[in-house]
């Protein structure tokens, strides 16, 4: 028989229960920093070009969880895994306005300097340095305060371009991709509207070298061609809340399907003779928080993505 005594000792161990797995979510987790381990071999991708890819991704720098500090150490983790080539897929700003404590761009962007890699430091920008940009949203074009911040440290800035880069006296080329989501419905836009131009961006590939495109969201992953190898992408967090596989929410139109980690998808072929051709994403879980800073089962992580 349950006495009163014993019901309110178990309420009480809920609510405190309760109480620490909030504490951790908010205080514990947002600050741990893992690495997730990626070794795949992409269609088409040539087997004597190996290459190590350090990715960053939503760091979204804030006080006191994401601090100038907090930045340059997770830049030094990331040089110690001694890359070939670091990637940053946008969302530097913070996305939580009236929550935290502002960092500025030129604090950021100083502690983001400190990369580096013998192929370079190459980035692309994500929907909150867009919104945040209050002059380019009026506007509706770039360049927005977080790219002139990143090309005034030599972070090179991709928007919908695509350079071709050589290791080993073999060829790749790297494609980014402006922002699917950067223009919000005002001054005079009746819907959101992105920046991005995937067939221009293709269009500067000029030679058969395996392609890896670089997307903020990974929403663009089912219209990249075959031409594509590789999609790197960021902005969903794994949801921040993420348990037994699940993120209850993400922020794409294709909810849990592109929320988090390595998908491989076979892209249904033109041809009944022709097999279909599986092609790869990988989704980081990012580094900071989005709107509220709470994460539980998707601690931050570094993405290390070894090819070939």
């Amino acid at each position: 028989m349950i006495t009163r005594r014993t019901f309110l000792k178990g309420i009480g161990a809920l609510v405190l229960g309760g109480m620490s797995l909030g504490a951790y979510a908010v205080a514990g987790e947002p600050s741990r920093l893992v690495t997730r381990s990626y070794k795949i071999t992409p269609t088409g991708w040539p087997g004597a070009l190996r290459l190590r890819i350090a990715v960053l991704a939503d760091i979204h720098a804030c006080r006191p969880w994401m601090t100038p500090e907090r930045i340059r150490s997770i830049c030094a983790h990331a040089n110690a895994l001694s890359p070939d080539i670091t990637l940053l897929l946008g969302d530097y700003c913070t996305g939580q306005k009236g929550i935290s404590g502002v960092v500025s761009a030129e604090e950021w962007s100083d502690a983001l300097s400190g990369l580096s890699a013998p192929l370079g430091v190459h980035a692309i920008l994500g929907n909150h340095d867009w919104w945040e940009d209050e002059a380019a949203q009026e506007r509706g074009h770039g360049p927005i305060v977080s790219q002139t911040a990143l090309e005034n440290v030599g972070i090179q800035v991709y928007e919908n371009h695509a350079l071709r880069i050589e290791k080993d006296g073999q060829a790749f080329w790297l494609a980014g991709l402006g922002d699917q989501v950067a223009l919000t419905p005002r001054y005079g836009r009746a819907r959101w509207s992105g920046v991005d131009d995937l067939g221009a961006t293709l269009a500067m590939v000029t030679d058969d070298a395996p392609v890896i495109l670089l997307a903020h969201e990974p929403d663009i992953f089912p219209q990249a061609p075959e031409r594509v190898s590789l999609t790197l992408s960021g902005h969903t967090h794994g949801g921040q809340i993420r348990l037994f596989g699940y993120s209850p929410y993400v922020p794409s139109r294709y909810h849990n399907r592109y929320a988090y980690g390595h998908i491989v998808e076979a892209r249904p072929s033109v041809s009944d003779i022709r097999p279909a051709t599986p092609r790869d994403l990988i989704v980081s879980g990012g580094l900071g928080c989005s709107i509220l800073p709470v994460r539980f089962g998707m601690p931050p992580e570094i993405v290390m993505v070894e090819i070939g």
